[in-house]
């Protein structure tokens, strides 16, 4: 009887093994993750954004300051409104030298671009302030001279300069062609004809840059895209800072163009 108890266990309570206790506790030590810091704004409570991101802050610097400002994101771009805070106001960093004193105006560079029309080559100013693409008759004189048999009628529309009104002759629909080594862009525009400008080239304005996606870039090189292809770039033409409005060098303006840029550019048919 007492070797059935002894083996049977009758009358003593189970106890857990304390190795298997061990080997649980080291388990559990080393498949536990350590838990990630939740990163969020200190001051707003919120996980969006961070502390020196928010916008709630109060800053010295902080101009005009109103109780409800909505919550900008900094990946977004900002349009002016009539009343807004002005936060963190940082002085913008140059790319090129500063002119001296007085002399800002000499930084400015030509958008004088030379395309071809017609296997002409022509010269075309792109110019994003301006409105709409239009000629001058003087220079429509000269890559058309029968412009007023090719020019389409357009009546009961008023164009206007910030310094005079524009009078316009008519609409010529044709097509240019920017020419590049790696293959060229041709491009539909329809171009207004103005008797009263007095441009000595097309001034291409922003309503093809919308059309096409024409994009300039000024940070160290200046140049320009057309479309997706943002690794295709097209450059100015170099052209003196002092600019003679009188066409006195015209065909060497040209030849230069054609011996440098256009023999190297692959135009299809």
């Amino acid at each position: 009887m007492e070797d059935i108890i002894t083996r049977r266990r009758i009358g003593k309570t189970w106890t857990k093994n304390p190795m298997e206790s061990r080997m649980t506790q080291r388990i559990s030590r080393v498949n536990k993750k350590p838990e990630r810091p939740v990163l969020k704004c200190h001051i707003f409570g919120s996980t969006s954004h961070l502390t020196n991101t928010c916008t709630k802050k109060v800053k010295i610097n902080e101009i005009q300051v109103i109780e409800e400002v909505t919550e900008v994101h900094t990946h977004l771009p900002q349009y002016s409104e009539d009343c807004y805070s002005l936060i963190n106001i940082q002085d913008s960093r140059m790319c090129k030298t500063k002119p001296a004193r007085g002399k800002g105006y000499t930084a400015g560079e030509s958008c004088i671009k030379a395309v071809l029309r017609n296997d002409v080559v022509v010269k075309v100013n792109l110019d994003t302030g301006a409105f709409f693409t239009c000629i001058g008759k003087n220079y429509l004189q000269v890559i058309l001279p029968e412009w007023k048999n090719h020019l389409l009628a357009i009546e009961g529309v008023q164009f206007s300069s910030p310094s005079n009104n524009m009078y316009p002759l008519g609409i010529l629909d044709t097509d240019i062609v920017f020419p590049h080594p790696a293959g060229s862009v041709r491009m539909k525009t329809e171009i207004v004809g103005m008797d009263n400008c007095t441009s000595l080239h097309i001034i291409l304005g922003n309503d093809y840059f919308n059309i096409y996606g024409i994009d300039i870039s000024n940070h160290q090189d200046r140049y320009f895209t057309i479309g997706e292809n943002k690794r295709q770039i097209f450059a100015f033409y170099n052209i003196p800072k002092q600019i003679s409005l009188v066409s006195s060098n015209e065909d060497t303006y040209n030849e230069e163009f054609v011996t440098n840029q256009l023999v190297e550019a692959q135009v299809n048919p």
